[in-house]
């Protein structure tokens, strides 16, 4: 937990942005019945039943001293999926980073073993190079502030039936754009004292 609060005391560097990421998995819902329009004195009106049609992943990389963010609309929520958006975030989005300081919840597909397996050795090496990760502890993904902009995602852009991977990644875009545009970012107060204090009993006793 340490870990991770010291990397948010860090001034800002061009060259080792530090970076959040994370995903969620939504699903595709489409209307079973046309909604109706809204009419002079009556409002739109949406029928309770919806159709399925599966379930893709949003990626969401989050820069809070720039107060920028990103987000890919994936099929899935792989190994693979997860290890392409790494190459996109060190070639595209971070290409004259030296290193990038990611924050990252512990899960298994989070780790250098899925850049091999979707690259060959020599490009996983140079992808694994580029990263300086920082783990958040079990049962503290909350100290990842990408957890943050996912929910604020939710909230303002998935709060709706979407029912196609096209109009989601439209949607999620112009959110990101608009967001971006006014580069609202996080406001994190809470630091190493501060996890001392008000979390001491999960420090040992000595």
């Amino acid at each position: 937990m340490e870990d991770v609060l010291d990397v948010y005391q860090r001034p800002y560097d061009p060259k080792r942005p530090q970076v959040c990421l994370d995903e969620v998995s939504t699903q595709l819902l489409a209307d079973a019945r046309a909604p109706l329009p809204m009419e002079p004195g009556r409002p739109a009106r949406q029928d309770y039943e919806y159709a399925r049609h599966g379930v893709c992943s949003l990626f969401l990389c989050f820069e809070p001293l720039r107060a920028s963010r990103h987000v890919w609309v994936r099929d899935r929520r792989t190994k693979l999926d997860f290890a392409q958006v790494i190459k996109d975030l060190v070639d595209i989005h971070y290409p004259q980073a030296e290193r990038i300081v990611l924050v990252l919840d512990n899960l298994n597909t989070r780790t250098p073993a899925s850049l091999y397996e979707a690259f060959a050795p020599a490009e996983a090496r140079r992808l694994a190079e580029k990263l300086e990760v920082h783990y958040t502890p079990e049962h503290g993904s909350w100290l990842n502030m990408a957890e943050i902009e996912l929910s604020v995602l939710e909230r303002q852009c998935l709060d709706r039936r979407i029912s196609d991977i096209a109009t989601l990644a439209h949607e999620a875009a112009a959110w990101e754009e608009a967001r971006n545009a006014v580069a609202t970012g996080v406001d994190w107060r809470f630091t190493t004292p501060d996890a001392r204090i008000k979390l001491k009993r999960l420090y040992p006793s000595i």
